[in-house]
């Protein structure tokens, strides 16, 4: 067996970094060999700089206690130990573009958890089972960048997680106008209810920037290549309300949705029971083998219940029925730091890897 690829996780120390540290931990491909964040945790170990604040449910693993967390900000020197990044930083977005690129001119492939890059044009935003041919455009992006081998990848926002696969896998029908309403976990903010008490026995119908991307990153992904940049798609029309509700883990999301050639109940349930994309078929080791799972009971999906199907990368549907002003209605679930966010990062690394746009250094 070949030797594992040697990973950086930059903003590790914060709640996505936290998540990578965990998934990563005992990974057949990667393994985590260097860490850092801002100055502030720099010089202390990664035990050292999380005390106090790791939010996860397991333990902090053993393999990465001990590493000494490194000052992001030194771009050359952290990019020299390791075969690519995944990049999870809380700072604003014209320096988080500032600073991703710049690792990506060290010849280092970044992973992104950020929103700072979706809207490159050359800058693939993929969801593997989805939009796997975006990845064509890195070529031109490293032509840009002036790289041979570093570029820049990212993951689209959590929210659009839960009905975009199950749009995707009707796109034959040609979905022209569609509804969603999202029910967003706390984690989605970085929080717990420890940090957010104000969040209990509460709902907050606004999240800031939340429907914009809900409405218009979907688009993007079902757009196409032309002259070396994504264009998006000019359909369907998608209109969203995004609330912030008193849960851990897991967005919900409650969709209506008309078809140019409507569908029967059957030939949606067959769609989705059988739908499977390139991480599927290459056996990517966290791709779920069931993305989209259906529940027949009428209470289900729900967010505590479901959120972890398929360790928490599967999609899950339910109440799938007609609708008296769209076509039909249904609800969809995913796992929001999961498929969502840290999880979904790295089935794209393994992606990336299996078609050759990763390697060892």
């Amino acid at each position: 067996m070949s030797a594992k690829l040697k990973v950086g996780i930059v903003g590790g120390t914060g709640m996505v970094g936290q998540r990578f540290v965990d998934l990563l931990n005992g990974h057949p491909w990667f393994e985590v060999t260097a860490i850092s964040a801002s100055a502030n945790s720099a010089g202390k170990t990664y035990e050292e700089s999380v005390q106090g604040r790791w939010k996860l449910a397991a333990a902090i693993p053993e393999a990465v206690k001990n590493i000494v967390v490194q000052d992001a900000s030194q771009v050359e020197a952290f990019a020299s130990q390791v075969d690519f990044i995944f990049c999870a930083v809380d700072m604003k977005k014209n320096e988080i573009q500032a600073l991703e690129e710049a690792y990506a001119k060290t010849g280092t492939p970044v992973v992104s958890n950020n929103s700072a890059h979706r809207w490159t044009a050359d800058v693939p935003m993929v969801i593997p089972e989805i939009n796997p041919g975006h990845l064509d455009v890195i070529d031109a992006q490293r032509k840009r960048l002036g790289t041979k081998t570093g570029f820049i990848a990212v993951k689209p926002n959590c929210s659009i997680q839960s009905y975009v696969p199950a749009l995707h896998a009707l796109r034959e029908f040609n979905p022209t106008q569609v509804v969603a309403s999202t029910y967003q976990a706390i984690s989605g903010a970085g929080k717990n209810f420890t940090d957010w008490p104000e969040m209990l026995d509460n709902v907050i119908p606004y999240i800031g920037g939340e429907e914009e991307k809900s409405e218009q990153e979907p688009l993007r992904i079902w757009g196409s290549i032309q002259n070396n940049e994504i264009v998006k798609a000019s359909s369907p029309l998608i209109t969203t309300q995004c609330i912030r509700v008193p849960v851990t883990d897991g967005h919900l999301a409650t969709v209506f949705v008309s078809f140019e050639k409507k569908p029967s109940k059957e030939e949606i349930l067959d769609r989705w029971l059988q739908f499977k994309g390139r991480p599927q078929e290459l056996g990517l080791p966290s791709a779920p083998k069931q993305f989209i799972t259906y529940f027949e009971e009428e209470n289900r999906p729900q967010t505590k219940l479901d959120r972890d199907i398929e360790r928490g990368m599967g999609v899950s549907t339910g109440r799938l029925r007609e609708d008296s002003l769209y076509d039909y209605k249904f609800v969809g679930l995913s796992h929001n730091t999961l498929r969502g966010a840290a999880g979904g990062a790295v089935l794209i690394a393994e992606l990336l890897k299996a078609e050759g746009y990763i390697q060892p250094k």
